[in-house]
């Protein structure tokens, strides 16, 4: 009798007592996750990047002119804080290799739509995209390339998936 009362104290203390480190884990991982994601809110842009180097594209009679973002930090940031493009103006982001690619509108104040584009110029699909969101929006295969324009754009200027986007670097 003794040792069944013994045991489920003994039981009990040892419960907590996991149960206590592994809330002191999960504390402690909470709190450099916390640190992870203030430092990198810390880090995050606040105004527009600089225009970048312009390319000129072509989509059927229709002339482009994109902002290249080809590197990692100018990809990162993109249109973030821009509040105005021009008619024809965009932002073309290009990718070292095709891969699935996906696009948010993290501090982006302008409503954007984005055509994925493969390697040959191929719109691949379009998304439209709602300022200040961070919806996913994703190729529907591997791409190389991701041109944002005003939203409505391609879609004004007739321009579908499948149609050929001329230019690409």
């Amino acid at each position: 009798m003794q040792t069944s009362a013994v045991l489920p104290s003994t039981r009990s203390s040892f419960k907590r007592g996991r149960g206590a480190a592994l809330t002191a884990l999960l504390l402690a991982f909470a709190a450099s996750f916390t640190a992870g994601a203030n430092a990198a809110r810390a880090q995050e842009p606040t105004t527009a990047q600089a225009p970048l180097r312009t390319v000129q594209l072509s989509a059927g009679i229709h002339v482009i002119h994109a902002e290249l973002a080809n590197t990692d930090e100018t990809r990162q940031r993109g249109l973030m804080f821009r509040k105005e493009l021009e008619a024809n103006d965009g932002m073309l982001f290009v990718f070292e290799r095709p891969d699935m690619q996906c696009f948010w509108m993290h501090n982006t104040p302008l409503p954007l739509s984005i055509a994925f584009i493969a390697d040959d110029g191929t719109i691949v699909n379009i998304a439209d995209m709602a300022p200040q969101t961070d919806d996913t929006h994703c190729s529907k295969k591997p791409v190389r390339y991701a041109l944002e324009m005003a939203q409505g754009w391609f879609g004004d200027h007739g321009i579908s998936a499948g149609k050929k986007i001329d230019g690409l670097p």
